[in-house]
């Protein structure tokens, strides 16, 4: 099994002897460091700190220089609070999605893909059934992001409550079911718990921590936020059928390959990269679809990341569809029946 939360943070000799002396890349350094607080153990450490940040901010400038600005890509990139990560270190610890590489013994399944008579567009946000963007930071723990997510939105489509439920709940708890806490899972195993537990906590009676803690669920207590009866997987691999999923029955779970510089540091239009993979044994991090829709001519997907309000569109990224599956958002979906 690929694991996407257990590689071994590399040091680069390249990044080490990369430097560059542009005053601008100087101010930029001291406003990135004034603005996440950063404080490094050493002069050393700051040195490879700040050659990273140069060798990203210089892939940045030059993809918004020589792509973005002639319309030769739909994206742009920006800094942001990985400024100072290499894609190893960014990948092992922001990332977490595990497939457990097995066919899933859910017996029930989305097939539905006529799109004939659904909306043009739609967008789970606007109708207030979607928390806010929340941040997972330096845990593997996205799977868990993407399962609350597509629960927290039925549960709110059900009762007419948009509750924020407990992440760590899942981190801490769904180890029986083969996931890994902040070391990789996956969002049906998630499900499975929040079925074997009778219910997901609220996230104000068990708070996200970002570690792996021992498991404090209590059954039958009184911080119990939603529950669930099943799960159901829409047609792998069909982005037919994850759009008439996500227009009838809401916001859906699923997984993609995000191990890229680009998506990293994605900032704002429709993210499009032909390199990536839609086989399920490269996707390695999970996210929600929340919607879907056209921009000057461009179909895109909505999807709600679980990196904070400060990266990409307040949190959130546009993504290519119906570019034959590309990132390989169509290759895992699922959703809880509540």
């Amino acid at each position: 099994m690929k694991s996407y939360c257990l590689s071994i943070l590399l040091i680069l000799s390249s990044l080490v002897n990369f430097s560059i002396t542009s005053p601008l890349l100087d101010d930029r350094w001291i406003h990135f460091k004034e603005t996440y607080n950063r404080q490094y153990a050493n002069e050393q450490e700051e040195q490879y700190r700040r050659n990273i940040f140069m060798k990203n901010a210089e892939l940045i400038e030059q993809h918004n220089r020589d792509k973005y600005s002639k319309g030769l890509s739909t994206f742009e990139l920006g800094l942001n609070k990985f400024a100072d990560m290499t894609l190893d270190e960014f990948r092992s610890k922001h990332n977490g999605y595990r497939d457990d590489h097995q066919k899933s013994s859910n017996n029930e399944n989305y097939n539905d893909n006529d799109i004939s008579s659904l909306p043009d567009e739609i967008d789970w946000t606007k109708r207030g059934v979607v928390t806010p963007v929340k941040d997972q930071g330096r845990c593997g723990s996205c799977w868990a992001f993407s399962a609350v997510a597509s629960i927290e939105s039925q549960h709110a489509l059900k009762t007419g409550k948009l509750i924020e439920l407990s992440e760590q709940n899942l981190v801490d708890c769904s180890r029986p079911e083969g996931n890994h806490g902040c070391e990789g899972g996956y969002m049906d195993n998630g499900f499975k718990m929040v079925i074997k537990n009778h219910g997901i906590d609220t996230e104000k009676s068990y708070p996200y921590k970002g570690m792996d803690e021992k498991c404090r669920q209590q059954e039958k207590n009184k911080t119990i936020g939603a529950t669930i009866h099943s799960y159901v997987d829409v047609k792998y691999g069909d982005e037919h059928a994850l759009q008439s999923a996500v227009a009838k029955i809401g916001p859906i779970s699923v997984a993609i390959d995000a191990d890229s510089l680009f998506f990293m540091f994605y900032t704002s239009g429709i993210y499009n990269n032909e390199n990536c993979s839609s086989d399920f044994k490269h996707l390695d991090h999970g996210v929600a679809v929340v919607g879907y829709g056209e921009l000057n001519g461009i179909k895109y997907w909505k999807v709600k990341n679980s990196w904070g309000t400060n990266w990409g569109i307040d949190g959130y990224v546009l993504m290519s569809r119906d570019k034959n599956n590309q990132c390989g958002i169509a290759t895992r979906p699922s959703y809880p029946v509540v």
